[in-house]
């Protein structure tokens, strides 16, 4: 599998209408003493997309969104957030972001509606004919999944239980842009898939949201984009199926013979898999056809820019059929 010659420049996003771009990036650049953790990173979103930042870890994820939240001050670079630079953004532009931090253990004394609905009041001034902040207290619970639990104290509640009163903290004025820092992090698959139902629900009202997340089938079944930053720079920019265009990858095929174990990596997996059959028919068992994930896509624009060799990045699959 190589990385094909679009994916080491990626081209420069289209400036979007004010009334449409929920962020619009240019040139962002930070500097901590003499080191460059961003060097030029380039992006747009619209209203109500949901995009997903991925990048190894000191890729500088944290950095930009610290930037676009007005909690860092970038060292150059134009950035618009919701139509303001956040660098100068006021008290009625901070309520309309919502923040999902990674981790918050703050406020343990506070039951669960009590400090939804005092949360809640710091929202209410900025209501607009367009949209009515905060959230119905009991709606909201309800939403994260937390009825049950409404009258503990933060405190009280299990890993998973509190990384849902998070998210409710974050949505809790109706945001128009939300910002969810690997969001489902100790939740059990059941309430993984409830959540990913209410990132849909949102995005559905418009709500434009940027996540970062380590997990990549997340990542997929979540966002309509995803950008991938490495190096200080925005290498990959496009949804999954996208991104694995941009990645020239041989399919994976595997099977059984006379009780051993092959793979087979193959440009044309139909024609491989054909021409294995006329040749074996009824000895070939256990046939398995692999493609290329956003996994195997992620790590071929990350190494390929990390070896600085493009192209010529070397990548998971041997071209050479092996025993097992």
């Amino acid at each position: 599998m190589t990385v094909a010659n679009e994916s080491a420049a990626p081209l420069p996003p289209v400036r979007l209408p004010d009334d449409d771009a929920a962020l619009d990036v240019r040139g962002l650049r930070m500097r901590y003493g003499t080191t460059d953790v961003l060097k030029g990173v380039d992006f747009t979103t619209r209203r109500g997309e949901v995009v997903a930042l991925l990048g190894p870890n000191g890729a500088g994820k944290t950095t930009t969104i610290e930037v676009l939240e007005g909690f860092r001050m970038r060292s150059g670079g134009d950035v618009q957030v919701l139509g303001t630079d956040p660098a100068h953004g006021d008290e009625s532009w901070r309520a309309r972001l919502g923040v999902v931090l990674q981790s918050w253990r703050d406020h343990s004394k506070w039951r669960v509606r009590e400090l939804l609905a005092h949360l809640g009041t710091y929202y209410a001034p900025y209501s607009t004919a367009q949209i009515t902040r905060p959230w119905d207290i009991d709606e909201l619970i309800a939403t994260v999944g937390l009825t049950e639990h409404a009258n503990k104290r933060a405190g009280q509640l299990s890993g998973g239980q509190r990384r849902r009163l998070d998210v409710a903290i974050g949505i809790v004025g109706r945001p128009e842009l939300l910002f969810l820092d690997e969001p489902t992090v100790g939740f059990d698959p059941q309430a993984r898939r409830e959540f990913h139902d209410l990132v849909h629900r949102l995005a559905d009202d418009n709500t434009s949201i940027l996540l970062t997340t380590h997990d990549l089938d997340e990542a997929e079944k979540l966002a309509d984009r995803i950008l991938i930053l490495a190096g200080g720079r925005i290498v990959a920019d496009g949804s999954a199926d996208e991104l694995s265009r941009q990645v020239a990858a041989e399919s994976e095929v595997k099977w059984t013979r006379d009780g051993q174990r092959y793979v087979h990596s193959a440009a044309d997996a139909t024609r491989f898999v054909r021409d294995l059959f006329a040749q074996h028919g009824d000895e070939i068992t256990e046939l398995e056809v692999r493609r290329a994930t956003l996994e195997d896509t992620y790590m071929a624009m990350v190494r390929a820019h990390e070896s600085g060799h493009g192209e010529d990045a070397a990548l998971p699959f041997s071209a050479e059929e092996v025993n097992r």
